[in-house]
């Protein structure tokens, strides 16, 4: 990478430009009701009305964990802001959301924004990442909006001003593609958030500028105030201390003299074995869902909202329905309907031959969680509740209600158990007829962050396996819920988990991206052997699966893995894209499908002899 020279002053108190345009950039404000930062928050809004200030951007963190009690608290003191205010959310309002994303959207009226001050025009949109680990991304459609809305607006003399949470290098999964686009324009800086301390960098020649908590510890509350004079060419960025003068911490020349930087690259060659391994379809927006999968079609949702089922033969799309939000749950699939669990509250059933909808539940929060159909009943996660519903009728069986967050990953139904984990930090089984609770544990962590709500269980005749945030496998006996083992955090798995065709192995992901193998049997950890899988820092709550004797794991970076489950050596490493994997699913002729955050569909299908 080249080096380019910034002029840095420190500690040094200078007047701002007089021509310049000015902003005040309140960034990872982290506010719950009562918090001392919502008092800090207060003041700043103070300072910055009696300022001089032009604009205001808040981009992101507004909360520490995304509850819509949060997101309004917030709003009521960013509304007593008398500047035009642009607001965009961080990675505490998307991850974790209560609302699966949506009441940002409601109370802000979008998560991305334009507008222009005299000859600048100042871009910003959302980087997610959207309602489970991952990397950052920029939705398909925003990289869309970007390209048309500059290549409108842009006219000579014109610079840009571009804003997101995360810095653009190594934060995002698909930062090539952001990237490709800003440099087709004037862009002078890029201004972010994220990490709670002060930043020059760049990319391809594009300055990053990083900027300051709201509390940066030791009793330092402040935010950043930016000046962009156009005229002479320069940019300061100022520490503001609530109660001080500003200090500038940088100044330097706009500049947009970019250059093209090579990737390193994946460590890995890529090899596809033994495997057909064929995109059947790209998306225009991203696709967070799993997939629902039949004999003549493959069902998934977008971050438009849409859900799509496309043609197996043709690879076309045989009917789309719009729905009011970003869709995260896989589609369940049933012989007449689709069922579909919705981010705007809903369960709709839908005409597998039309698409067309003969029926909808109304909840009372999102459904985010993958259902499972099991002879005719769907088995469906919800907001702070577990349902049973028979398919065919329509007609709710029962509810379970005593959940204190949401479902996000699919039930295990085995027998007479569903066993299922919500990000209230318990793990549970119900009984399958009736919903009634036989058991729940928990690993002891009061912290939702920790909980098994983003991981498939392993579920044996007398186990439950489990990974989740807290980096350890458990096993639990599963007639009591009692714990069994716990393995001491010696391989860091996360939320990757799947099981060997025979449920006497257990498959964990570690977040040093190799494959770990583990007894489902005897009452101790026991460990069978483990494989590099050449995927580096991993986080991807992709679930493991087998099927025919191959073992298929996903990144966060779109890299396919194939182990031998005989030999357990690593037959295919093959690159897919560059975002998360969402999962996998296995059709009835043994072929192996995946979607990517960045909106391809894959089918992966061993080579016949």
């Amino acid at each position: 990478m080249r080096n380019r020279l910034f002029i840095i002053l420190l500690s040094a108190f200078i007047v701002m430009s007089a021509g310049a345009q000015k902003f005040a950039i309140l960034s990872d404000i982290h506010v719950t009701p009562g918090n001392a930062n919502e008092g800090k928050l207060i003041a700043a809004v103070d300072e910055i009305n009696a300022s001089d200030a032009d604009v205001v951007i808040v981009s992101g963190d507004l909360t520490n964990e995304g509850s819509d009690v949060q997101l309004r608290n917030v709003k009521t003191i960013l509304d007593h802001i008398t500047k035009p205010l642009y607001v965009i959310p961080g990675n505490h309002e998307n991850n974790w959301s209560q609302s699966a994303c949506k009441t940002f959207n409601d109370l802000w009226g979008n998560d991305r924004f334009v507008f222009s001050l005299g000859k600048l025009i100042v871009i910003g949109m959302n980087c997610g990442p959207f309602m489970k680990m991952g990397d950052g991304h920029i939705k398909q459609e925003d990289l869309i909006w970007l390209d048309k809305t500059l290549g409108e607006m842009v006219q000579p003399g014109m610079k840009v001003l571009s804003i997101n949470h995360y810095p653009i290098l190594n934060d995002l999964d698909n930062y090539r593609d952001y990237v490709s686009v800003l440099k087709k324009y004037p862009v002078i800086t890029h201004q972010c958030g994220h990490y709670h301390r002060w930043r020059l960098y760049e990319t391809d020649g594009i300055n990053g500028v990083m900027v300051r908590a709201l509390d940066m510890g030791n009793g330092d509350y402040g935010y950043t105030l930016m000046d962009v004079d156009l005229e002479k060419n320069w940019i300061h960025v100022y520490n503001k201390t609530i109660g001080k003068e500003p200090q500038v911490l940088y100044a330097y020349k706009i500049n947009t003299d970019y250059y093209d930087t090579d990737d390193a690259g994946s460590d890995v060659a890529s090899v596809q074995g033994p495997f057909q391994i064929q995109e059947i379809y790209a998306d225009n927006a991203s696709v967070f869902t799993r997939l629902g999968l039949d004999k003549t079609h493959v069902y998934f949702g977008n971050s438009l909202g849409y859900l799509k089922a496309l043609n197996k033969s043709t690879g076309k799309i045989d009917w789309d329905y719009k729905t009011g939000a970003m869709l995260f749950a896989r589609p369940a699939v049933d012989k007449k309907y689709v069922v579909l669990p919705t981010a705007d509250r809903r369960l709709v059933w839908l005409d597998k031959k039309t698409g067309k909808q003969v029926y909808q539940y109304e909840a009372q929060g999102p459904y985010v969680a993958d259902g499972v159909v099991e002879k005719g009943i769907l088995y469906q996660g919800g907001y702070k509740m577990f349902q049973a519903w028979d398919v065919n009728k329509r007609r709710l069986l029962w509810q379970y209600d005593s959940i204190n967050n949401y479902c996000q990953a699919a039930p295990v139904v085995d027998g007479g158990d569903v066993v299922f984990g919500a990000w209230d930090t318990n793990l549970r089984v119900l009984d399958k007829k009736n919903g009634k609770l036989r058991w729940q544990w928990n690993n002891g962590v009061k912290q939702n962050l920790y909980s098994p709500g983003n991981v498939v269980p392993v579920v044996t005749e007398d186990r439950v396996l489990i990974v989740a945030p807290d980096r350890v496998s458990t096993a639990l006996n599963r007639s009591t819920g009692a714990q069994v083992w716990r393995e001491k955090n010696e391989h860091k798995v996360r939320e990757s988990l799947g099981v060997s065709d025979d449920g006497k192995v257990a498959y964990a992901k570690t977040m040093d991206g190799t494959l770990v193998a583990m007894s489902t049997e005897g009452d101790e950890y026991s460990l069978l052997w483990l494989v590099d899988l050449g995927f580096g820092y991993e986080h991807a709550p992709c679930l493991v699966v087998e099927k025919g004797g191959y073992i298929y794991v996903g990144s966060r970076h779109g890299q396919l893995a194939i182990v031998d489950a005989a030999t357990h050596q690593v037959v295919c490493n093959y690159s897919m894209g560059s975002s998360e994997v969402n999962g996998f699913e296995i059709d009835e002729n043994g072929d192996v499908y995946c979607s990517l955050i960045e909106g391809r569909i894959y089918r992966i299908s061993p080579m016949k002899h």
